[in-house]
């Protein structure tokens, strides 16, 4: 895991993604928890496909944006390997950004997806002390994950 102190101290590639995220949080669906977030992620090809949250006044309904745009991958991109993956968050009407780390589902989902790749990726996340956290694989995100493994007897 490494930490950074500031936005600018992250590869370009990654500020791009933070960036894109960013973009993407202000197309949020949140009008209960006025939490907004946003997903970014770079496949080996270049593409960027982002997500965003989407509540439902039925709160186990709703999506996290993480899973938005990693599900749009499959549907979009079904064989393409994810690079890298950026999540950043606002609250409704700030422009500041706020810590935000993947929850535990979306973190299991993204150790579904590098399982499904064999390849790890990158998750670029804003901590709650306010650094940068870059992952170099979503599996160090979730230790002891469950996996297809798990199933087996």
């Amino acid at each position: 895991m490494e930490y950074f102190n500031h936005l600018e101290d992250l590869d370009a590639e990654s500020k791009y993604l933070v960036h894109k995220s960013k973009e993407a949080a202000a197309h949020a669906y949140a009008p209960y928890s006025k939490f907004c977030v946003g997903a970014a992620l770079i496949l080996e090809d270049g593409t960027i496909i982002t997500g965003t949250n989407q509540e439902n006044a039925a709160y186990p309904l709703c999506m996290c944006a993480e899973r938005v745009a990693l599900y749009a991958v499959t549907s979009l991109h079904p064989n393409a390997k994810i690079l890298k993956l950026a999540v950043t968050a606002h609250k409704k009407n700030h422009k500041e950004l706020t810590p935000a780390t993947s929850c535990g589902a979306c973190r299991q989902v993204m150790a579904e997806f590098e399982s499904r790749q064999g390849a790890p990726m990158q998750v670029i996340m804003l901590g709650p002390d306010k650094q940068w956290i870059k992952a170099p694989s979503a599996a160090d995100l979730l230790p002891h994950g469950f996996s297809k493994d798990s199933l087996e007897v």
